[in-house]
């Protein structure tokens, strides 16, 4: 008889587990994303989680695809993938429906995404990121508002200036210096550009040698200017570009309403095809978790791919997990997450149970969220339950509390309690959901 094979525990490579307090976490992470992003007027939409494989070697380019998605023939023959992320899928939706819809649009969304990458700190294979695109607006006043709305997270979720820094370029800054004032060939130029967007993972004379490989001769320009971080210290060729006048706009006006912490550096370029213009990558400033926490920019050609009107585009991409190691590193997590629970019934003896589900009825009628103890464990144990899942308030059914219909409700935060009536526990109750 063949042996039975033993079943793993353990969650797949790569993803997560979110037991209750990982799920408390992972909420009080969305809560605060959706409400930062609200501020500004975006609403939140969603797509399928399943998406023609066509659409990702169209926007996002073959070497994420062939490397990084999850991709199959389903039952029918087609070729889908696994979204590894959410903007193709937005362009899409928008390119659908674009004589319906009104414009600009600003959408989020938190989706799930998938990429089969080598799990490391900061990567997994699944993973929640919030999505913000602002659509129709060609101007850089949407730049302007997308790197704003990408600051003001990290403030909502109390970060300090000097503890982050924005790095920003532009596409069109990038392609003038490896097409015009470095004139190589269509396939060096690309080449070189993703090059440029592992140079920080790389050695610098790796990085020199594959560079020198594709100009030869013109690799001194080259590194001289991916050495220079000084947006008004360019090669007098750039003087008119469209990307440096726009970058100069976005760094000036950023600075005048408060965002100082940002600088122009020219190997920012993000690793999709589909970018066009600004483009930057939102640092941890620290010496513990020195890294790029998440990411976006300009994308004019994508809605227009789907043989549709041309639409404007501009976004970014905020991953749950990165933003949570940041959170931790300097201890910005909240200490204590309540429970969705407002009330934990205790009751004293099995008798008391029907009336313990009288009172508790009657409180979710109220919008109370209310659990009662099913166990017949000593009154300390259950007492003992209540403040271990961090449910703020408790009341003790017995003899007393049936007959009487009056109840202590005891606050477990502030060990005090109180004799009260039913609509009086409703009250107290409501009072604290307001506070919290």
């Amino acid at each position: 008889m063949e042996e039975k094979k033993k079943i793993s525990v353990e969650p797949y490579r790569g993803t997560r587990d979110f037991y209750p307090e990982d799920m408390a976490v992972r909420n009080y992470l969305f809560a605060i994303m959706s409400s930062a992003v609200e501020r500004y007027g975006y609403v939140q939409y969603d797509a399928p989680l399943l998406e023609e494989t066509a659409l990702y070697k169209a926007k996002s380019g073959e070497e994420i695809v062939n490397d990084q998605t999850y991709s199959f023939l389903d039952r029918g023959g087609r070729d889908v993938t696994i979204r590894p992320e959410m903007t193709p899928s937005v362009a899409r939706m928008v390119a659908r429906r674009r004589k319906e819809l009104t414009f600009p649009l600003r959408w989020y969304s938190i989706p799930n995404l998938f990429r089969y990458e080598r799990p490391q700190r900061g990567r997994v294979r699944e993973h929640w990121q919030l999505n913000v695109d602002l659509f129709g607006v060609d101007s850089v006043g949407a730049d302007i508002e997308i790197v704003s709305v990408a600051h003001n997270i990290m403030r909502e979720f109390g970060a300090k200036e000097e503890n982050f820094q924005i790095k920003v370029n532009d596409r069109r800054i990038t392609n003038f210096l490896l097409d015009t004032y470095l004139g190589v060939d269509k396939e060096s130029s690309y080449k070189l550009s993703k090059l440029i967007d592992r140079k920080l993972k790389m050695k610098e004379e790796d990085f020199v040698g594959q560079a020198r490989e594709e100009l030869g001769e013109k690799i001194n320009l080259f590194v001289e200017f991916l050495n220079n971080a000084d947006i008004n210290n360019l090669p007098e060729e750039f003087a008119e570009n469209e990307g440096v006048l726009a970058l100069k706009k976005l760094l000036k006006d950023l600075n005048e309403i408060g965002i100082s912490n940002i600088s122009y550096d020219p190997i920012i370029m993000r690793g999709f095809d589909y970018y066009t213009g600004m483009v930057f990558e939102l640092f941890d400033t620290g010496p513990e978790n020195n890294r790029a926490l998440f990411g976006g920019g300009r994308y004019d050609d994508l809605v227009n791919l789907f043989d549709v009107e041309k639409v404007s585009g501009v976004g970014f991409g905020m991953g749950d997990v990165t933003i949570k190691d940041y959170l931790e590193t300097y201890d910005l997590l909240p200490k204590d997450l309540k429970s969705n629970t407002d009330l934990y019934v205790c009751v004293y003896s099995s008798e008391y149970k029907k009336e313990a589900d009288i009172l508790a009825h009657y409180l979710r009628g109220k919008g109370v969220n209310v659990v009662v103890d099913l166990t017949d464990r000593k009154i300390s144990a259950q007492i003992k339950t209540a403040d271990k899942e961090k449910i703020p308030f408790i009341v003790c059914v017995g003899e007393e509390e049936a007959t009487k219909r009056r109840y202590k409700l005891k606050d477990l935060s502030k060990h005090e309690e109180r004799e009260m009536d039913q609509d009086e526990i409703v009250e107290v109750i409501r009072k604290n959901k307001k506070e919290r």
